[in-house]
């Protein structure tokens, strides 16, 4: 069982990883929760999916991100919280001409953070595909990101 660690992740630090090329940092990981930033660059996305198991949150810190949440496009800005029950499907996507910075969590943690540190550096995308039903992420086929 991994409890929470007290403290600070101060900015620009935690864990880098490289998905799909999003700079993503972790920020904070136990048991019943699981933290992370990314930073999308105009046109990054992550397509939609759905997580059969976990609350999800977005918190924009920095730009905009359209997002397809229950088949419905919406668009939050920095401020904004974005709330994704399980078993909803979402995908976010940077459609600005400006980078987006945003922290997520999800809750709870259940297999997301291992997901990740087996994606860093990963450019295969049925791979990606493969290896995050294996993690309780399953993504939608292409056309749900229309």
């Amino acid at each position: 069982m991994k409890d929470l660690d007290q403290g600070i992740t101060a900015n620009g630090q935690g864990t880098k990883l490289n998905i799909l090329g999003q700079t993503y940092y972790i920020k904070a990981y136990c048991d019943t929760t699981f933290a992370f930033e990314t930073n999308s660059e105009p046109g990054q996305f992550v397509p939609v999916h759905i997580h059969p198991t976990q609350d999800e949150f977005i918190l924009v810190q920095e730009g905009e991100l359209d997002l397809k949440l229950d088949g419905q496009w919406t668009r939050a800005k920095a401020g904004d919280l974005v709330r994704m029950p399980k078993g909803i499907p979402h995908g976010y996507f940077n459609k600005s001409d400006k980078p987006c910075r945003a922290l997520f969590w999800v809750s709870p943690a259940g297999k997301l953070k291992d997901l990740f540190d087996e994606l860093h550096e990963m450019t295969d995308v049925e791979e990606v595909v493969k290896i995050s039903a294996q993690h309780d992420v399953d993504f939608l086929p292409p056309e749900a990101n229309d």
